[in-house]
């Protein structure tokens, strides 16, 4: 009950810091770098908080790690159509997201996430779309360690990790010992970065160099 009654309270304190962010704070001063930048800074706390929360530890299933709470970039279908974001719990274990396995974002209810289509729909949330929405050509993870443009999984004992394993019972195998870095690079060649720090989760945004 003390579990489910914490993470009320914490979406509904999410859910006002966006109304607050997408009500009351100019556009004009806000671009679309910055934008996201604060908005996937949000989404980072919101999916370690759950994952805090929603402990996945299974003793009967060897691969239970594969369903920790993930961030992950990738590429739309089409090069042109850029990139995009999705989080989720991989509750089948297959590597390959869908929208049922997906976090809902606490203001808008929508899916975090969209297929490599890129497409916006009633179901699934347009700030994923991180080159249609927000003009972001590019995103670089230091601590990468996929195939992809890179991913942060959270666990609930507050441990953070640069990939899940593919082999069975290693499952702090890619724990991050060093800070990792988002970097977001915009179409006019603007960057800002996110600095998740490993044990404590804590988050840093960096303005541009």
């Amino acid at each position: 009950m003390k579990k489910s009654f914490s993470f009320l309270e914490i979406i509904i304190v999410l859910t006002l810091i966006s109304f607050l962010y997408t009500q009351f704070i100019p556009k004009s001063k806000i671009n679309k770098l910055d934008e996201i930048t604060n908005r996937l800074t949000l989404y980072l706390s919101y999916t370690r908080l759950k994952a805090l929360l929603d402990d996945k530890y299974d003793e009967n299933d060897s691969l239970w790690h594969k369903k920790r709470w993930t961030i992950k970039f990738f590429r739309c279908r089409e090069a042109e159509d850029g990139i995009y974001f999705t989080i989720y719990s991989d509750k089948n274990k297959t590597g390959h997201p869908s929208i049922e396995d997906t976090l809902k974002d606490p203001l808008t209810n929508k899916n975090i996430y969209s297929s490599n289509y890129c497409e916006e729909n009633d179901k699934n949330s347009k700030y994923t779309l991180l080159t249609k929405t927000f003009d972001i050509k590019d995103v670089n993870v230091s601590c990468n360690n996929t195939s992809s443009l890179g991913q942060i999984s959270f666990g609930n004992d507050g441990k953070i990790f640069s990939k899940l394993s593919a082999f069975e019972n290693e499952f702090n195998e890619y724990e991050i010992e060093n800070p990792c870095i988002i970097k977001l690079i915009s179409k006019n060649n603007d960057s800002k970065e996110i600095k998740i720090y490993p044990k404590s989760g804590y988050l840093e945004k960096i303005n541009n160099k």
